[in-house]
């Protein structure tokens, strides 16, 4: 069937304007989506890498300088037997703390004891034959004075009566001589302390003498010494002058279970002469041991202070980075970008390290997230607290013993 050409140029007509439309709608869409694009690529190349920044920190400080040492007891005694004999008895526990006085060993007391009994007869006798020569060089003396003795006798009488009196002094030396070495046969504490294992049990015999083997040994335990070697230029800086001034050089003592140093004390001597070997010279510090922790031999790290408390800047060990021999931080500047800054490091303190050079007091670093950046790069900073290693280290432990 033909259709009548007015319908066929209404039905044209339509189609071009439907296809109008459709190009004129998706001409619209595309030009929504592109400026949809155009306007979320900004944003996407302006967000930067997720870092931690904190605030560089100023407080006042000690300078400090570590060192290694060891745990020294102020008194260590070897415990030996001053006579020979039998042991007979153990009085105490092996590592147990003994009172200076208590009684540790017992040798048989039985030979001293006749022995004190002989030097007692022995002073009994002198003192007899004392008491009858003088009272004959008395008579002597009469006789002398009426001429009725001969001058060789009263001398012979004068004679016997000083070697009586000798005798009298030579057995009274004889029987305290013999009342010691009874003393003897209980060995006592010499210091107060904690004491080794019995070396010797019952029943063995002991001789006295350095040759011979110690019974036990003996440490005070109230008082202990940390030793270590001070490097010359320490030496010089800090402990000469306040030796020469009379001050005390303060020191501090962490355990190697420890992080931080936990017990404060003084130096106690100084070595008369510096190890040309080594350059250094040996230091001992004293400190209070009421609790007994400190043993000795222990290893200890010690910190000497010195100087007058200074203004410092010191941040987070975590945001230094080491480029060749150089360390750097990286600097959050006002449009979070990363800024390179090389920078001087010194001591360590309480945590954070000293920076002697290139950082200000609130300058913001990062201390977190150092390995996705590099210099000039846009960073999103979150702030956070200049965090140190005590601070740390107590959520940790706590956690531990949870």
């Amino acid at each position: 069937m033909n259709t009548p050409a007015p319908l066929r140029k209404r039905f044209a007509l339509t189609a071009t304007v439907l296809a109008v439309i459709a190009l004129s709608v998706g001409g619209t869409i595309s030009m929504v989506g592109l400026s949809a694009n155009a306007s979320t690529a900004p944003t996407a190349a302006a967000a930067g890498a997720p870092v931690d920044v904190a605030e560089v920190v100023q407080r006042q400080i000690i300078d400090w300088q570590s060192y290694s040492g060891r745990i020294e007891a102020v008194d260590r005694v070897e415990v030996r037997p001053l006579v020979g004999g039998t042991l007979t008895a153990v009085h105490f526990k092996d590592g147990a703390l003994v009172k200076k006085g208590d009684v540790l060993f017992t040798i048989d007391p039985r030979p001293y004891e006749a022995e004190v009994a002989r030097a007692e007869a022995q002073l009994a006798g002198a003192e007899a034959r004392a008491g009858y020569t003088a009272s004959d060089l008395a008579r002597g003396q009469r006789l002398l004075g009426d001429n009725a003795i001969a001058k060789r006798d009263f001398e012979e009488k004068q004679n016997a009566s000083r070697e009586a009196s000798a005798n009298v002094a030579a057995a009274r030396a004889a029987l305290r001589a013999a009342r010691l070495n009874l003393e003897y046969t209980r060995i006592t504490a010499p210091v107060s302390g904690r004491i080794s294992r019995a070396e010797v049990t019952v029943g063995n015999v002991v001789n006295p003498g350095a040759a011979n083997a110690p019974l036990t040994t003996l440490v005070s335990v109230a008082k202990v010494y940390a030793s270590f070697d001070v490097d010359e230029q320490s030496f010089l800086k800090y402990v000469n002058p306040a030796r020469a001034a009379g001050t005390t050089v303060p020191v501090e003592l962490g355990l190697a279970n420890e992080d931080g140093y936990s017990r404060k004390g003084r130096v106690g001597s100084v070595d008369n002469r510096l190890d040309t070997a080594s350059g250094t010279i040996r230091v001992r510090a004293i400190f209070d041991n009421a609790d007994g922790q400190l043993v000795p031999g222990l290893y200890a790290r010690v910190r000497l202070g010195g100087g007058e408390p200074h203004q410092a800047v010191l941040i987070d060990e975590k945001a230094l980075g080491t480029d060749q021999d150089k360390r750097f931080v990286m600097v959050a500047d006002k449009d979070n970008k990363a800024n390179y800054r090389q920078v001087v490091v010194g001591a360590g303190h309480d945590g954070l390290v000293v920076i002697e050079k290139g950082l200000q007091p609130g300058e913001r670093i990062v201390v977190n997230g150092l390995q996705r950046i590099r210099p000039g790069d846009a960073i999103t900073p979150t702030v956070v607290p200049m965090q140190t290693q005590a601070a740390t280290a107590a959520p940790a432990a706590a956690a531990g013993k949870a």
